[in-house]
């Protein structure tokens, strides 16, 4: 079992890692029309320090380049602007971001037009290119944003790790349901709020505030262990709302970067959130059924005696999700002054 520990803590450390691995970001391609058949295009591309992903976007051979090429790192990306003329617009042609097969990562990419439609597609190492389609339907809105959903929660590791922590401080199935629907329900309220404009918070303040969330759960979980009853251990919905309020700006701070169509906006919000916990209900039912192979493991096999919540995997666990929240905490709060 001590070999079992030390594999959930480099599991732990690699999905901590991942959270910094900018290769698996998704890159981004705006391209907003200006003027009639005139478009500005922004490309963003994941970086680390002055060493940028090497994906490039690749537009059609009708779009004429109409002003010179700006790049600039900015953080963690290489960003770049430039606008092109395309006298026969851009409704048919194909765009590809070459160099995406190779690549782990995604690109998101998205068009407005002059009369306010915009479309958002998602493409992938495995769907590098695509044809820009003359307008977007609600059916191609909802499987655009249904799949963004889905992709933010499973590479957002520290919303995973949160709901990993709420599974280890809570005891049973209907408590287990009730908390992560109370989570679930919070998270969409500010996700709608800040993606609508009715709220507007800043969000270095909101990602330090997601990491000190998955700690001080870590703190509760570790007390109930030793047999503290605290308000989390009792009612633990209420935490799991009130955090979830938290990480719903998180996700809103994800959408906003790729917009919504202004045609279908209660569409987009609607399936990128069900996208959202189609990821999260995914999660859930792995490490559940890891649990389910652990514990009589653990209880028959190596511990007859012992209880598998307060078992050497479950205690190991919680001080992993701790320390790489800890971690988080600190790199966040010092990217204030960084």
């Amino acid at each position: 079992m001590i070999r079992l520990l030390a594999g959930i803590c480099l599991l732990l450390t690699a999905m901590a890692g991942q959270a910094q691995a900018h290769d698996l970001r998704p890159a981004y391609l705006a391209i907003a029309e200006s003027a009639p058949d005139v478009y500005a295009i922004t490309w963003k591309a994941p970086a680390l320090g002055e060493r940028r992903l090497a994906i490039y976007p690749r537009l059609p051979e009708s779009a004429v380049e109409a002003t010179q090429r700006e790049g600039a790192f900015l953080s963690d990306a290489y960003v770049e602007r430039w606008s092109v003329r395309a006298p026969t617009g851009l409704a048919g042609e194909t765009i590809i971001i070459d160099g995406l097969p190779e690549s782990r990562t995604d690109v998101l990419v998205r068009i407005e037009r002059l009369n306010g439609e915009t479309s958002t597609t998602r493409l992938t190492p495995a769907r590098p290119s695509f044809e820009v389609p003359a307008s977007m339907g609600l059916r191609q809105v909802a499987d655009a944003y249904l799949g963004l959903g889905v992709e933010h929660i499973l590479f957002g590791v520290d919303h995973l790790i949160f709901v990993l922590a709420l599974i280890l401080l809570v005891r049973g199935w209907k408590r287990i349901c009730l908390t992560v629907t109370a989570f679930t329900v919070a998270h969409s309220i500010t996700l709608g709020a800040a993606t609508l404009g009715y709220l507007n918070v800043p969000g270095p303040p909101v990602e330090a505030a997601i990491a000190l969330s998955i700690v001080l759960v870590a703190v509760e979980i570790v007390n109930v262990s030793r047999g503290q009853e605290s308000l989390a251990a009792r009612i633990p919905w209420l935490i799991a709302f009130a955090f979830g309020l938290l990480h719903g700006l998180g996700f809103a701070g994800a959408l906003n970067e790729v917009g919504l169509p202004g045609h279908a906006i209660p569409v987009a919000l609607l399936f990128f959130n069900i996208g959202v916990e189609l990821g999260q209900l995914l999660f859930i039912a792995a490490v559940m059924a890891l649990f389910a192979i652990l514990r009589p493991l653990w209880i028959r096999v190596v511990r007859p005696d012992a209880s598998w919540s307060h078992s050497l995997p479950m205690v190991g666990a919680t001080y992993c999700i701790g320390g790489v929240a800890s971690f988080w905490l600190i790199e966040r709060v010092y990217g204030f002054w960084a």
